[in-house]
């Protein structure tokens, strides 16, 4: 099997709203452009090309033939596209080097959420026979998540408060809430009973890319690589009520296939939780310890640029790497309603 890393990463700035387009040209190529500066690389280096957006989100058909544009018509691109988080684009390029077709690839991801409603949007990853036509919100349906949990005494508001304190001091939130005490958090109002504002991921605009080498390519292109050393995703039913919601089967299935069992030796972990109670879900299904640092780029609570979120969570995990900080860490994306379906990856700074 060939060995795969990751060995660059850039994203846009996470802003609340930008300017332009709903296809994403205007975001990703300064990050293409970050990139190709870092890495030495161009075009023609990249052996294959993987995005992940939505059309629903975008508000066109086919927004992501429009986002090629970034790349550029010459020379002819080897190209895919998932319809759901790039993290799950990076899984597939990951899967095309490994089939050895190609040593190099770029993923990228990108989101305007800005341009519509996006809690409506958002209902359309639902069951679209039996709940779609319902319109039931994102941010509804996490709420019946989060007082599933607070009623069983699975988790408490203060433990949703203290997460969420800790994302707005590693990192501000792009709608400027401000943290203060974990008390002052609890005294703030209700923005959909039981989660407050700060417990809810913001509306971001924002779009990432990620360039993954294999074997002594990735050395050659960065000095320490972040080596992908375990990767799983898994799925669950969309029928809400077929499932525990306080509970997450798929991301600890994946966490065991990713991490074959050792999460004590996790250093840092970014995991895609756009709602606080969510984060208390990810961590006890991983089986991660207080030893692991979570989220210390402030997680989706700080920035959610949706179809780039979960992607990014891969890349600001591989920074650490990168930076000789961690040796051993864990990335985590999640798309559709609930944590519905949910990817791992364990990177590593050696191979084993």
């Amino acid at each position: 099997m060939t060995d795969v890393a990751v060995v660059g990463f850039a994203h846009a700035p996470h802003v609340r709203r930008t300017e332009g387009t709903t296809n994403g040209v205007e975001m990703l190529m300064p990050c293409f452009a970050e990139i190709y500066a870092e890495l030495g690389i161009g075009v023609p280096d990249i052996g294959f090309w993987c995005s992940g957006s939505s059309d629903y989100l975008a508000g066109r058909a086919f927004s992501f033939i429009s986002a090629i544009d970034s790349i550029g018509a010459v020379p002819p691109i080897n190209e895919s596209h998932v319809e759901m988080d790039a993290a799950w684009a990076l899984y597939e390029a990951y899967i095309k080097i490994l089939t050895g077709e190609v040593e190099t690839a770029l993923v990228y991801g990108f989101g305007k959420s800005s341009a519509g409603t996006l809690r409506r949007v958002l209902a359309l990853q639902t069951d679209p026979y039996t709940v779609a036509p319902l319109w039931p919100d994102s941010v509804s349906m996490a709420g019946l998540q989060a007082r599933f949990g607070l009623d069983a005494g699975t988790w408490t508001a203060e433990q949703m408060a203290q997460v969420a304190l800790e994302s707005l001091n590693a990192a501000p939130r792009v709608d400027r809430i401000e943290g203060g005490s974990i008390e002052e958090l609890l005294e703030r109002p209700y923005f959909a009973e039981p989660l407050r504002r700060h417990d809810i991921a913001p509306i971001t605009d924002g779009a990432s890319a990620i360039v993954l080498a294999a074997g002594d390519r990735a050395r050659e292109l960065r000095e320490r690589p972040a080596w992908i050393t375990g990767f799983e995703h898994r799925i669950e039913t969309p029928v809400l009520g077929a499932r525990d919601l306080t509970t997450s089967p798929s991301t600890a299935a994946s966490a065991q296939a990713a991490t074959g069992g050792d999460t004590s030796s996790i250093e840092v972990a970014e995991l895609y939780a756009p709602f606080s109670h969510q984060q208390l879900i990810l961590k006890e299904a991983i089986g991660l310890d207080d030893a692991t640092r979570i989220n210390p780029s402030g997680g989706a609570l700080a920035a959610n640029p949706m179809f780039s979120a979960g992607l990014e969570r891969i890349g600001f995990a591989a920074r650490h790497i990168f930076e000789g900080n961690a040796s051993r860490v864990l990335a985590h994306a999640t798309s559709g309603p609930a944590l519905q379906q949910n990817l791992v990856a364990v990177l590593e700074g050696d191979l084993r």
